[in-house]
């Protein structure tokens, strides 16, 4: 029996077949394989909202900027900051008018981490969501929204403001662009 090398990927190569090196080669590409998978599936499932190319209606439109919104603010509630991640690109501007200018994708997600984590849930407020088409581009939504103190809500009120996402749909998924949040004021009672 002669020993038969085997290639695998670009260029590399693994020992006489049957042998320990071959066997890890062959666990280390399935691991890769399912690791490649789980990542598909997670973004897959982070954006299940329909392509702005497939959109043909408001009430569409309207269904799948809600459903971004609620799966952003689900995450910042929760602290998931991974996830949080995924719906602004890189390059995001987010404009406050308390806080200033945040400038990045990681800026951003630090100063969630930082700020928001454990002292601070957001609320849409029923009833005030709009949402506008861009042609080419994607959307616009507005709204006022609500932020809660858990725990401390006797001491810190409740906080209200308003918001502008500029939603942009790019290489298959939602993501937002620009930020502009203001009026922020304490909550009527």
């Amino acid at each position: 029996m002669g020993t038969e090398v085997r290639r695998f990927g670009v260029g590399g190569r693994i020992g006489p077949k049957g042998c320990a090196m071959g066997r890890i080669g062959k666990a280390l590409r399935a691991v890769a394989l399912v690791v490649g998978l789980a990542g598909f599936a997670l973004a897959a499932r982070a954006q299940e909202v329909a392509p702005l190319e497939k959109i043909q209606s408001q009430e569409e439109l309207n269904k799948a900027i809600t459903a971004l919104d609620a799966g952003l603010f689900d995450a910042y509630n929760k602290c998931d900051l991974e996830k949080f991640a995924t719906y602004f690109t890189e390059n995001v501007e987010f404009y406050h008018d308390q806080g200033g200018v945040t400038l990045g994708r990681a800026a951003l997600t630090e100063s969630v981490k930082k700020n928001i984590c454990g002292k601070v849930t957001r609320e849409l407020v029923p009833g005030t969501l709009q949402v506008f088409y861009m042609k080419g581009y994607g959307a616009i939504e507005m709204g006022v929204h609500r932020f809660h103190h858990p725990g401390q809500e006797d001491t810190e009120g409740v906080g209200e403001g308003r918001f502008v996402h500029l939603w942009q749909y790019k290489d298959g998924a939602w993501k937002i662009t620009r930020v502009l949040s203001y009026d922020h004021h304490a909550a009527p009672k």
